[in-house]
């Protein structure tokens, strides 16, 4: 750890640190709802929360139990806020602490590696907008957050002395962040373990004035027992989740390991917002000072934080993209992962006071940057975000909602991020609402409507144009065609792909702004006959098309001999 009795520069002192969590808190204060492509769906489930023993409908709808998971940071904390705030602006509250928290916790690891906060550190900042938290995970980016700042009080106890109190601390602080979301339990685990391996070595080194290398099991082999040892306080939370994977009712499988392709491209894509040259551009950056660190004879790494980078990596190579049913395990740590490699990074002390001012101005001009882009690109989603919500001004209360987002198989860097706006139907109008997950033991809801058969849950709101590979998504015309009309009164089309208007029989429109519409669905009307062509214009998925029709033609057949009349 380096420091000095000199007077702190600009960017180590604490009124930066102050202007930069506010700084950070920009992008996120316009949007009434943050746009957050997940945020909306996660919003509904708070309503069924906080209102299933008060309207009787929900619980004909879903089915919500409490239990004790590893994934309930936002669905505990809007229990004593939401009756202040309200729900929306409660959300709103606790997406701004994200970005804030992660900013401080970075600074204050910094501060407590280097001594004094490195002016390079500044270019880790603009990684608290990254892509898993632009993708709505908010438990888990608030339990990443929460897992910085612990990290930080970790590292200033050790440097105190004080680990006794340490200890009797971690205990409840690793109960708290598990039950927040488990990766950020298990990545405060691997940074707290392998500073404590540098800082044990080090001790050892100290105690036996010998190099490393005279002596390599006390060097490094009782090292890793002690840090093992002193990393005992952050186990408890193990118990718990042997528990809930334990559990009867928890399903979700873990799969597909080492897929190269897509973790090349989460790294590629920590910084995804809209934009994708600015974005990619960006990330250079990022990387430019991570690889100039290894070259730069003016630029050192801190073996505190280089080893915890090194664990991240071995992490993120080691996840598969599927933990316990939830997707993108590796994607999400891929952005931590990149910003404890920079922070690593600190000036030696031969730089010159102006080669450091130089690089906290080139740094803050960086994050100031990216703060901007992410500022216009969330105003943008946001008034997108109001102009298909208009449409819930015409939804009656406790109304049978269906929705159908448009999407593409393309997966376009700029994300509509509407796929789980209808979510906002049950925050606002009690409405039902089909994007919701449905798997138990992941998370406190489930969906219980037998009515809506194959439509009753996610990803059954996502339309295409055509059949996309290796989706669940019904191409537009199967879902308008095929969906069950006695079991709900209204459906919502947002954004959706060309489509033959013929598809809208029984549908009276009552609210319509581009292709995005709201319809009254008339239960005595027949719907109209699908054909082929009506999948789009690609001619040649025609075949695939017929045969995908037939398929469905004989399991409705199957389906009704056998009494059920399920559509697929």
């Amino acid at each position: 750890m380096q420091g000095g009795h000199e007077a702190p520069r600009w960017w180590q002192t604490r009124w930066f640190v102050l202007f930069a969590a506010v700084a950070a808190a920009v992008p996120l204060l316009w949007p009434d709802i943050p746009p957050l492509v997940d945020l909306p769906g996660h919003m509904a489930r708070y309503r069924v929360q906080l209102s299933h023993g008060e309207v009787p409908w929900l619980n004909e709808w879903y089915n919500f139990r409490w239990s004790l998971i590893g994934n309930l940071g936002f669905d505990l904390l809007i229990i004593p806020l939401e009756p202040i705030f309200g729900l929306e602006l409660t959300v709103k509250l606790l997406v701004i602490a994200i970005p804030v928290l992660t900013v401080t916790g970075l600074l204050w690891i910094s501060r407590e590696v280097h001594g004094r906060i490195p002016a390079t550190a500044l270019f880790a900042l603009p990684l608290a907008y990254n892509y898993a938290f632009n993708f709505g995970f908010v438990n888990f980016a608030l339990a990443m957050a929460l897992a910085l700042n612990a990290f930080a009080l970790w590292l200033r106890l050790a440097r105190l002395g004080r680990f006794v109190l340490r200890s009797v601390l971690f205990v409840p602080i690793g109960m708290i962040i598990w039950i927040v979301h488990t990766y950020g339990w298990g990545m405060l685990g691997v940074m707290a373990f392998a500073s404590e391996l540098i800082r044990q070595h080090d001790r050892r080194a100290r105690v036996d004035g010998a190099p490393w290398h005279a002596d390599f099991v006390r060097s490094w082999i009782v090292p890793w027992i002690r840090a093992g040892i002193q990393c005992l306080v952050l186990a408890p939370p193990a118990l718990l989740m042997l528990a809930w994977r334990g559990a009867d009712h928890v399903s979700g499988q873990t799969g597909d390991w080492f897929n190269w392709q897509a973790k090349i491209w989460w790294v590629l894509m920590v910084l995804r917002d809209r934009w994708q040259l600015f974005d990619i551009a960006c990330l250079g950056v990022l990387y430019l000072i991570i690889f100039r660190g290894i070259r730069d004879p003016n630029i050192e790494y801190s073996r505190h934080l280089g080893i915890s980078a090194l664990f991240l990596i071995a992490v993120f190579i080691l996840l598969p993209r599927i933990v316990f049913g939830s997707a993108y395990a590796d994607m999400r740590l891929a952005p931590y992962m990149l910003a404890i490699a920079v922070i690593a990074l600190r000036p030696r002390p031969g730089l010159s006071i102006r080669g450091a001012k130089a690089l906290a101005i080139a740094g803050l001009a960086f994050f100031l940057v990216r703060i901007g882009a992410t500022t216009w690109s969330y105003a943008l989603y946001d008034k997108s975000y109001d102009r298909e919500l208009a449409a819930l001004d015409h939804v009656p209360e406790g109304a049978r909602l269906l929705s159908f987002v448009g999407e593409t198989c393309y997966n376009e860097w700029t994300m509509t991020r509407l796929q789980h706006l209808p979510g906002i139907a049950m925050v606002r109008r009690l409405a039902y609402t089909n994007d919701q997950w449905s798997m138990a033991g992941a998370q406190l809801l489930t969906v219980r409507y037998p009515g809506a058969r194959g439509f009753s849950h996610d990803p059954s709101q996502i339309v295409t144009d055509t059949k996309c590979p290796r989706e669940w998504w019904r191409p537009v015309a199967v879902s308008l065609a095929r969906f069950p009309r006695q079991a709900y009164d209204y459906l919502w089309v947002i954004s959706p792909p060309p489509y033959d208007k013929r598809l809208e029989a029984g549908l009276t429109p009552i609210w319509r702004d581009g292709r995005s519409a709201l319809f009254k669905i008339d239960h005595d009307a027949p719907a109209a006959t699908l054909n082929p062509e009506d999948l789009g214009p690609y001619r040649g998925y025609i075949d695939q098309v017929r045969d995908f029709l037939e398929r469905e033609r004989r399991k409705q057949l199957k389906d009704a001999t056998a009494g059920k009349d399920k559509d697929v």
